[in-house]
Parts: structure tokens; C-alpha cells; sequence
């Protein structure tokens, strides 16, 4: 590879590693798979190899993809933690034994599972658990310790403990959580966690420990940091110890050879599918902590560990029928149903063909051979058609839905079709769970159960009967006492004060979130105003598009929309107007978007500090944004405004403008 051809290509990988990471590590949202993200981090390291002037300080390479956040106090690691080395083939271990052998004679090799979590420590004082923190930057991380605590499996004390140890381990969901999770957020329309592992890290960022607690954690403890009071040789010495004091350690075996490793790295990969986890890959790590000294680590990496990544699974079935399913919001979903395949260690039937331009886009026919594999090792997805059926023909969608027979329709500019119909029996339930979830009416006591007891009973078959219950109706449900009867009418009456916003969600409107509709309210400040207004003026709203503000102009133009209000409105909703925003200040009509970590202040000490000197402020980086407000370790964000021109600015720049 030529040099300038070599340093194109080297920014290019280091752009898009920095965009993937943040996702990754940050926002646990990724757009690709770990298996992708690996391979394109090794053809930067081999670019920088042959290149190593194109190294530059702030380089994927050169450091640990997370940051710490800014939701939690932050923990300086006092040892650091590190990540491993990755190798994609068997060759590559065996390159790793030669160059362990240059150095150290005769090394034993423990080979452990690699768990596809989320990275933390865990300190003991005095055999008391006495802080927590995520791997972060793997110098600084975030303090969870009200959150790790909330894992049942990993001790709050320690019997004969040592004064001080510090263990490191990884914090994972397992399957039967996973899926659990994924069904409500489903059933509530939520947005669904892409695998387990975001699951996981997404659970343990939550502010409020009460909802971790629900999620069903776990972990594994794979290494001692730090530890007073007491000697240890080697690793499988001191995974021993952890395990005699409580603490849950994973499966590992110790072997002589690299020959030896491989094959249990085989057999860890063959029964990964029986794993109740999910797991990435193997480590392979050198079992003497003498010999760990003698190797010492790069710049990133430890030289005395390596881990091998398992590529990703994929196998050929046969789409046997496709079914149509109608969620809370009339759309209608394609789901195929397939030839059983064991994928990834279960089995694999069904899988989600999202809508009709991906059918058409992938060409998929009834009867077709396809290939699917498990997106994150747990969601199946269809890859691609791999051969037509003899006179196989395209799948087309009913004109009807399935579930009531009314017309369904295609808006303009949507992928999705949705049932026309209201009051259609199979949007009723889903539409309930979301009406009374957190962010909505939250209304406590109302989960998808009761309501489903409440709906077979025939005693709820709109939003507006909810207020209509009598503690009498929920005495009639299976287990219900007359306490939580009681509890439950108390919750639905407190639900009648809430904001104007948290009813415009509830009520579901196609591409209003809970952002959009603190933003509608705050623009129109009762529901006849919102009712009223036309599309023009609300797509004058910042954040609001054409597509948007048609659909709030549709859904409050049906009668059954009007008909529901109507009776909310008389069972006593209040639907009180929403905090309004401060009007004039210096940043009157600009719009700021902040990345990184600023000195002083907080993001959300930014944000309302921009908001009340009237700004606002988005989370995304377009041509409409005045002002990207920069601190320390910015990501793709930077990189974004600088390439559209937008201005940069930094915290004494921001008090500056004020002032």
C-alpha cells in the first residue's frame, strides 16, 4: 500500500472506529456487530505497523473505547483496566505463543470464557462491598455501586476477606432476561435492546437502581486488581481464592501447550449455544504472575493476554410462511416463519421481515432459500435470499388488516402500513401497556397482567375506562386484595394531574415520542390548541418535520380521537399546560448541541444554562445547528460539525457569550 493511499485509509478507519465506539461504549446502541468493529480495528493496527508515523495520540489503537459518563460521580482506576489483544484465526494464538516463548520458558496458559458484557471493579474494605465502578476509559469510570448491588449472585460481604480487594469482572444479561426484557419493551412498542450485552450496560447506567434491580443482572469475576493481606502466585491461584470467598468465577482450565489451548477454545466454541450467556470469544492468558511481570504490556495491551474472537453464525433455511401482526400503533408487521434451524446454540424459526420495502428490497418469497444468521447471538435476522423457490412469487401484503378487516394504509414517505381502525382489538392491548407505562400516565399497578384480566373481562375497551374502574372491578381479577384495590384507584386518580406532554404520548400518535411531545406541549399549551393547530405551524417547531406534524394533524382529526378526549376531559384529566420555556436571553432562537466532557459543568447544568438564556439544545448534529458546545474526549459529534462548518465552542467560550 502506497503512503498517502495508507494515511486516506488509516483517517478513514479512525473515523469510523471513534463513531462506532461512541456508540458502542456510550450510548450502547451499535450499528454494526463486534465481529465487524474487530476486523476493521485490526486493519488499522496493521496500516499503523507498516506506517507508524500515521500512529496519532488520539488513535482507536492507542486507547480504550469507552468514557466515563456524566450521569454518575467519577472513580480513577488506580490499576488500570486494560483491554486484550484480539486474533481471528488459530494461527494467530499460535504467533501469540512464540513471542510469550522469546521471553519466558515453559509458560502454562489458563483459557477462560470471553463474556460479552459490560466491564467493571468491585472493591471489598474489610469484606464489605464498598464501591463499584464501569471500566470507562480504563482510567476513569463511573461509580455504579448503588446499581452493582442490585445483583443477586455477587456477595454484599465476604466471609475470612482480606482488609482490601478489588476484583474485576464482567456484568452480563443472560438469555431468559434478555428475552424478557425485549417481550415488554415489544409489548409497550419501546425500542428493544439490539443483544444482551447493551442490555446489560444500558440497565446498569440507570439512574434509578430500582429499575437495574428489575432487569436480572449478573456477573462473573475473572481477576483480582488489588488485594492486602495475602500472596498469590499465579492466576488460577487467585481465580481459586475468589471462588473460596464467595465471589461467582467463571469456568477455566490450565493447559501447557498452545496445541491444548485451541482445542478447549474449540470446545468453548461449540457449546456456546449452551451457554444460558452469551460470550464472544475465548482468553487465553499466561498463568504465572512472575512471567506477567517479565512480559509487561504495550501502550493498550497486556503482552501476557490474548483473546479469540468467534466470527458470527450463519446458516441456510427455507421461508416457510409469512404472518402479518398488528401493533399498538396499527402497524403491521411481517413476520416469516422458517424451516427449524439450530443457530448460535437454539433454535431458530421466526424472525422479523420489518415491512414491505425490506421484502421487496431483499426479494424474499414464500418457499425461498435464505440466509439468516443472529444479530448480537440472540435476534435472528434475515441476511439474504440465497434461491427462489420454483415459480416462487412476492409476498404482498393484505389490503386489510388481520385482525379487524379494515383498510390499511401507506402514509407518505413511511416504510410502515397500518390498520385504519381505532378501536382494532389488537392494537387495544398494546396501546393500554403503553398508555400507562413511566413515561406516559404512569400509573403504578397497571401492568400488561391486570390489564389483560381487565380486558378479557370486558371491563376496559378504551383508554377512557381506566378512570371509569371501581375498586369493586379490580376485586373481581385473580389475586387481587382490597389494598391494591385501593392502591390502584389512588394511582389512576393521581394520574389525572399529570402535564399535558405525558397524555399526547400516552395517546400514541405515529412518530411522537416523549421528546416531541413535551415540545408540541410546550408550543401549544392546551389540548384544543394542539387539536387546532394546523401542520404549517407545527412544523415550526424545532425538532419537527413535515412527516411529524401530519401525523399529529391526522390523529387528532378522527372522530374517535375527538370522541376519547371528549370523555378524559370529562372523568376529570386535567391535562395541565407544560413548563414553559424562557423567552429573549442571548442564545434566543440558537440551537447548541454538546459533546464530550466539559471542565466544570455537568451536561445537564449546560443544557439549562443555555435553555435559560433562551437556546435550545438537540442531541444530534445538523445543518440547522448554531453551536456544538465541546469538552474533552469528543466524539463523532465534533468531527460532525467541523465537517459541515458549524462553530465550536468551549465551556469559558459559552460563559463568555453570556456574560
Amino acid at each position: 500500500m502506497l503512503y498517502i493511499e495508507a494515511a486516506q485509509k488509516a483517517e478513514q478507519l479512525r473515523k469510523e472506529l471513534k463513531y462506532h465506539s461512541d456508540l458502542y461504549y456510550n450510548q450502547d446502541n451499535p450499528e454494526i456487530d463486534d465481529f465487524t468493529y474487530d476486523k476493521m480495528m485490526r486493519e488499522l493496527e496493521e496500516i499503523e505497523a507498516e506506517f507508524p508515523e500515521l500512529i496519532t495520540s488520539d488513535s482507536p489503537t492507542q486507547r480504550v473505547g469507552g468514557q466515563a459518563g456524566e450521569k454518575f460521580s467519577q472513580v480513577v482506576h488506580t490499576v488500570p483496566m486494560a483491554s486484550l489483544h484480539d486474533s481471528f484465526s488459530f494461527d494467530e494464538l499460535r504467533d501469540f505463543d512464540r513471542k510469550v516463548r522469546e521471553t519466558v520458558s515453559s509458560p502454562l496458559y489458563v483459557v477462560e470464557p470471553k463474556f460479552d458484557g459490560l466491564s467493571v471493579s468491585v472493591e471489598y474494605t474489610n469484606g464489605v462491598l464498598s464501591r463499584a465502578s464501569t471500566r470507562g476509559d480504563g482510567v476513569t469510570g463511573e461509580d455504579v455501586t448503588d446499581n452493582i448491588l442490585t445483583i443477586k449472585s455477587l456477595p454484599h460481604r465476604l466471609k475470612n476477606a482480606p482488609p482490601y480487594l478489588e476484583v474485576r469482572g464482567e456484568v452480563y444479561m443472560s438469555f431468559e432476561s434478555f428475552e424478557k426484557l425485549t417481550r415488554q419493551q415489544e409489548e409497550r412498542e419501546e425500542k428493544t435492546f439490539k443483544n444482551p450485552r447493551n442490555a446489560a450496560a444500558g440497565s446498569l447506567r440507570q439512574k434509578d437502581s430500582k429499575i437495574t434491580a428489575q432487569r436480572m443482572l449478573d456477573i462473573f469475576v475473572f481477576n483480582i486488581q488489588q488485594v492486602e493481606g495475602i500472596s498469590l502466585n499465579s492466576h488460577k491461584e487467585s481465580l481459586d481464592y475468589l471462588k473460596s470467598l464467595g465471589l461467582p468465577v467463571s469456568f477455566h482450565n490450565r493447559f501447557d501447550n498452545i496445541d491444548d489451548v485451541i482445542n478447549a477454545i474449540r470446545q468453548i466454541g461449540d457449546n456456546r449455544g449452551t451457554y444460558p450467556f452469551a460470550i464472544d470469544g475465548a482468553v487465553v492468558k499466561v498463568d504465572d504472575f512472575a512471567m506477567r511481570e517479565e512480559l509487561g504490556s504495550t501502550a493498550k495491551f497486556p503482552r501476557w493476554a490474548e483473546a479469540y474472537k468467534y466470527p458470527p453464525e450463519e446458516k441456510t433455511t427455507t421461508l416457510l410462511s409469512v404472518e402479518i401482526n398488528v401493533g399498538r400503533t396499527g402497524v403491521l408487521t411481517p413476520v416469516g416463519n422458517f424451516e427449524p434451524v439450530l443457530l448460535a446454540g437454539t433454535t431458530v424459526s421466526r424472525a422479523t421481515l420489518h415491512n414491505s420495502d425490506f421484502i421487496s428490497e431483499k426479494g424474499i418469497c414464500v418457499g425461498d432459500r435464505v440466509l439468516i444468521r443472529k444479530a448480537g447471538e440472540i435476534i435472528p435476522e434475515v441476511l439474504s435470499v440465497v434461491e427462489h423457490a420454483e415459480n416462487a412469487q412476492p409476498f404482498e401484503f393484505p389490503s386489510v388488516c388481520p385482525s379487524c378487516g379494515s383498510p390499511v394504509t401507506r402514509y407518505e414517505g413511511e416504510a410502515a402500513i397500518r390498520c385504519t381502525n381505532t378501536d382494532c382489538p389488537a392494537q387495544l392491548m398494546r396501546h393500554l401497556i403503553h398508555f400507562v407505562s413511566r413515561d406516559a400516565m404512569d400509573i403504578d399497578g397497571l401492568g400488561p397482567a391486570v390489564l389483560e384480566q381487565l380486558v378479557v373481562a370486558e371491563l376496559v375497551k378504551s383508554p377512557a375506562d381506566l378512570y371509569r374502574l371501581s375498586a369493586a372491578d379490580i376485586l373481581t381479577l385473580d389475586k387481587k386484595k382490597e389494598k391494591s384495590a385501593q392502591n390502584l384507584i389512588s394511582a389512576l386518580e393521581k394520574s389525572k394531574q399529570n402535564e399535558l406532554y405525558r397524555l399526547v404520548f400516552a395517546l400514541g400518535i405515529p412518530h411522537i415520542g416523549l421528546k416531541a411531545a413535551q415540545l408540541l406541549c410546550q408550543r401549544f399549551l392546551t389540548i384544543d390548541d394542539v387539536m387546532s393547530a394546523s401542520a404549517d405551524e407545527i412544523s415550526e417547531i424545532e425538532g419537527y418535520g413535515s412527516i411529524m406534524a401530519e401525523s399529529v394533524v391526522n390523529y387528532f382529526s378522527l372522530d374517535s380521537t375527538k370522541a376519547l378526549i371528549a370523555e378524559l376531559k370529562e372523568l376529570g384529566l386535567t391535562m395541565k399546560p407544560s413548563e414553559q420555556k424562557s423567552e429573549g436571553g442571548v442564545f434566543q432562537g440558537k440551537t447548541f448541541v454538546l459533546t464530550g466532557t466539559l471542565p466544570s459543568l455537568s451536561r445537564k447544568e449546560a443544557s439549562k444554562l443555555i435553555e435559560d438564556n433562551g437556546g435550545k439544545t438537540s442531541s444530534s448534529v445538523s445543518k440547522k445547528t448554531d453551536f456544538v458546545l465541546a469538552g474533552e474526549s469528543a466524539g463523532s459529534k465534533l468531527t460532525k460539525a467541523q465537517s459541515l462548518g458549524i462553530t465550536v465552542i468551549t465551556e469559558e467560550e459559552l460563559i463568555s457569550m453570556i456574560n
